[in-house]
């Protein structure tokens, strides 16, 4: 494997939350050096960076890929691809496949899939339910069994309380993290937007702030009693933010964490029937986007993800709310991050964090630190230069996203993977 130094960076260690200009020497994959390189070291290809920033490489806990089954919204190569030029190595995907990711068979497949298109690290999320259906539970040994860490049901709800408690004492068996994306079927029904007045003005069904907030309180509830590893993901009010932060504070082993969009747009983006702002859990109230902010700054959520489902365009050319809830967001995780930095109240350290080091904790991997010994996994980074959102510069496969037509601050120079540059490739290298 090369050998390889990236010489003239600031070394951003988000575990420690630190800065430091120096030099980083990989060698078999990993860091073997921060500063000054080992005995004897001699590269084969020098990076200079130029002041640029070295980073752990991005992991987003909410990714969709899409296949297999839903080739004709993204594939697992195109999604990837997305994902290292947005500076993500690692990313956990969603279990809403065709056939649902609930046996060995498809985590495998997904796995070699990953491995084929030789981009970024990809974390199957096993099925909580068999089929997805929300009544009988998956083969979770076999899960565990074939690698899987992590499980999930993904949008879809489990069929009551009684389902939802079985199924969390059956993961603890396992030692299995349940991912939980809070939203009451019932209170949501078929709202499409958040209940308030911007609803109420366009006439469109709402979905109330409780559908959140009591999902989380049962869920909590369980927890206390089955003591499962549960992490809530992609939370959209500030509220259920607060109560996961108390939950934690009592010694629950719960965590969160929040869609980059769900920390800059609002319901307003809603205000002109854009179905490209059409998401679910929906965008919520200016207060809910600053108390999100706080949480995100305060430790209160401990991760970033983007949320990302790429669409075909027909999924969103309907009315309002007819079209296919999500956004295309890989490749604009890391500016919308750094914009928050740019916007005050969190330092690029600790931002930085939200994307590496905090996802790495909750996943219990070993990953998100700059440190000799661990693998290089990197994002090399200019938080000052900017990009503009535009059909030439985009790769993935869904098009589907609120920010077509802005400037994003921060771009993307390298990514590697185990030590090799896997962004830039050669198509984007020559361009």
């Amino acid at each position: 494997m090369t050998k390889l130094v990236l010489r003239d960076g600031y070394l951003l260690d988000p575990g420690q939350e630190t800065l430091e200009q120096g030099d980083l020497f990989i060698a078999d994959g990993r860091i073997v050096g921060l500063g000054q390189p080992p005995d004897g070291f001699v590269p084969d290809r020098v990076l200079e960076l130029g002041g640029r920033i070295v980073s752990p490489g991005l992991i987003d806990l909410s990714v969709s890929l899409r296949e297999p089954g839903f080739e004709h919204k993204a594939t697992i190569a195109g999604e990837t691809r997305a994902a290292v030029k947005g500076g993500v190595t690692t990313l956990c995907c969603s279990p809403e496949t065709e056939p649902p990711c609930d046996t060995p068979a498809v985590i495998e497949l997904i796995r070699e899939k990953a491995e084929l298109a030789g981009r970024c690290k990809v974390i199957p999320v096993g099925a909580l339910s068999q089929g997805l259906g929300g009544e009988s539970l998956s083969e979770m040994h076999a899960l565990k069994t074939a690698g899987c860490q992590v499980v999930g049901n993904g949008t879809r709800p489990l069929a009551n309380p009684l389902v939802w408690r079985r199924a969390l004492e059956y993961a603890a068996t396992y030692d299995l993290l349940v991912v939980v994306r809070p939203m009451d079927p019932w209170l949501a029904a078929r709202g499409n937007v958040h209940e308030g007045p911007v609803a109420s003005r366009l006439g469109l069904p709402g979905i109330p702030a409780s559908a959140e907030t009591v999902a989380v309180a049962q869920i909590l509830a369980l927890v206390e009693e089955t003591g499962t590893r549960v992490h809530f993901t992609c939370l959209s009010t500030f509220r259920a933010a607060a109560m996961i932060g108390a939950a934690r504070k009592n010694g629950l082993p719960v965590s969160s964490d929040v869609a980059a969009h769900s920390l800059h747009l609002t319901e307003q983006a809603i205000a002109g029937f854009d179905p490209a702002a059409h998401v679910i859990p929906p965008l919520r109230t200016l207060a809910d986007r600053d108390g999100l902010r706080e949480a995100v700054a305060d430790g209160g959520i401990q991760a970033i993800c983007s949320d990302h489902q790429p669409h075909e365009a027909d999924a969103k050319a309907d009315v309002f709310a007819a079209t296919e809830p999500g956004i295309s967001a890989l490749e604009t995780l890391l500016s919308l991050t750094l914009k928050l930095v740019e916007e005050g109240g969190i330092s690029l350290p600790r931002a930085i964090s939200r994307l590496t080091a905090g996802p790495a904790a909750i996943l219990g991997i070993r990953a998100g630190r700059l440190a000799a010994g661990e693998a290089a996994d990197l994002c090399v980074f200019d938080p000052q230069a900017s990009w503009r959102v535009e059909e030439a510069n985009w790769v993935s496969q869904g098009r589907n996203t609120p920010f077509w037509g802005q400037t994003m601050p921060g771009k993307v120079r390298y990514t590697l993977v185990d030590g090799e540059v896997v962004y830039p490739d050669g198509d984007e290298a020559a361009g």
